[in-house]
C-alpha cells in the first residue's frame, strides 16, 4: 500500500529548551546514511531472508516480514547501523557478526541511530519515525554463547514506525527530517 499514510501524533521530544544551545546542536544538521541491508523475518525462529528491496507499509512494517502488531505500535521496523555490528563482533571476539543473527530489519551506515530520537526520517520512498531502543533479548546468549547479551547491550539499533510507505532499496539513502 505505497503511498497509504498512517496518521499519529508526533512522539513526544522532551529535551533542551527550544532556542538553546543544547537544543541547536541536536537540531543540527545531519550527514546522509545509506541503506546497506534488507532482512525479513517470516516466523519466529525462522531464517532471516536477505532481500534487496523491500516495501514498507504504513503502521505494519515490511511485507513479509512477521511484525503483526497494532499500526500504532513502536517496533514494526529495526535498524541497526554497521559500526554497532563491528562492535559487537570485537566484544565477541569474532572477525564479523551477519545482522541476520541479531534479527534486524536494516542495516545502515554513516548516521547515528540514536541522534534520530524522536524524529522522522526517511529511506527510499518511506517515511519512518524514531520509536525506542532495540534492547537485547536472552535469545544472544542462546545465538552468540556466554557474553551474547552483553556484547549487543548498547549497540541494538533502534525501532521505527512507518508513517508513510514505499519501496526501499539497497544503496538508499537516509535523511533525517526537519
Amino acid at each position: 500500500m505505497p503511498g497509504r499514510v498512517v496518521t499519529m501524533p508526533p512522539l513526544a521530544r522532551p529535551g533542551p529548551p527550544p532556542g538553546s544551545s543544547l537544543a541547536r546542536l541536536l537540531d543540527a544538521p545531519m550527514r546522509p546514511g545509506r541503506l546497506l541491508w534488507i532482512g525479513l523475518r517470516p516466523a519466529r525462529r525462522a531464517p532471516v531472508i536477505e532481500v534487496e528491496q523491500a516495501l514498507l507499509e504504513p503502521g505494519r512494517g515490511l511485507r513479509g516480514d512477521r511484525w503483526n502488531g497494532a499500526a500504532t505500535g513502536a517496533r514494526q521496523v529495526t535498524l541497526i547501523a554497521a559500526a554497532h555490528l563491528r562492535a559487537i563482533a570485537a566484544y565477541l571476539g569474532e572477525e564479523a557478526v551477519s545482522p541476520a543473527r541479531l534479527r534486524r530489519n536494516l542495516v545502515v551506515e554513516g548516521v547515528n541511530l540514536l541522534a534520530l530520537k524522536g524524529r522522522r526520517f526517511r529511506i527510499g520512498e518511506a517515511l519512518l519515525e524514531h520509536s525506542g531502543e532495540c534492547h537485547p533479548c536472552s535469545r544472544m546468549e542462546e545465538e552468540f554463547g556466554p557474553g551474547g547479551y552483553n556484547a549487543v547491550r548498547g549497540h541494538g539499533g533502534i525501532t521505527a514506525r512507518v508513517l508513510e510507505g514505499g519501496a526501499i532499496r539497497l544503496g538508499d539513502a537516509m535523511l533525517r527530517e526537519g
